[in-house]
C-alpha cells in the first residue's frame, strides 16, 4: 500500500477516535451488545496506535498522546459534556487498545530487534 494510503488512513482513525469521544452526545448507536462501547473504545485507539507506528511516528510521542487523551477524554465527557458519562472502564478500555495496537505495530512494522553480540 502506498504511503499516502496509510496516512489518509492514519487520519481517518484520529478523526474517527475524537468524534467518538468527544462528540456532545454518545457516538454510534447502541447495538445491545454488552461490552461492545468498550470493544470500541479498544478498537479506535489501538487503531490510532498501530497506524502512528506503520507511519513512524515516534513510539513516545505517539503512545504518549494517547494515553493522554484516554484520560481527557473522558474526564471531558464527565465535566463538560452534559450528554455524555465519564467512565473509568472506558479509559481502561483506551489503554488496552494503545497497547494492543502498540504491541501489533511493534511486531509488524518494526520487526525483532536484532541481537547484540559482543
Amino acid at each position: 500500500m502506498a504511503v499516502w494510503a496509510w496516512r489518509v488512513a492514519f487520519v481517518a482513525a484520529c478523526l474517527l477516535q475524537l468524534y467518538g469521544v468527544y462528540a456532545p452526545r454518545e457516538a454510534g448507536p447502541h447495538v445491545g451488545i454488552p461490552m461492545a462501547d468498550k470493544f470500541a473504545h479498544m478498537f479506535l485507539f489501538g487503531s490510532v496506535a498501530f497506524l502512528g507506528l506503520k507511519l513512524r511516528i515516534p513510539a513516545r510521542w505517539l503512545l504518549g498522546a494517547l494515553v493522554a487523551n484516554a484520560v481527557v477524554s473522558e474526564l471531558a465527557q464527565y465535566f463538560l459534556l452534559p450528554q455524555r458519562d465519564g467512565d473509568p472502564f472506558d479509559v481502561l478500555a483506551d489503554l488496552i487498545g494503545v497497547a494492543l495496537g502498540a504491541w501489533l505495530g511493534f511486531r509488524v512494522f518494526r520487526g525483532p530487534r536484532a541481537s547484540r553480540t559482543t
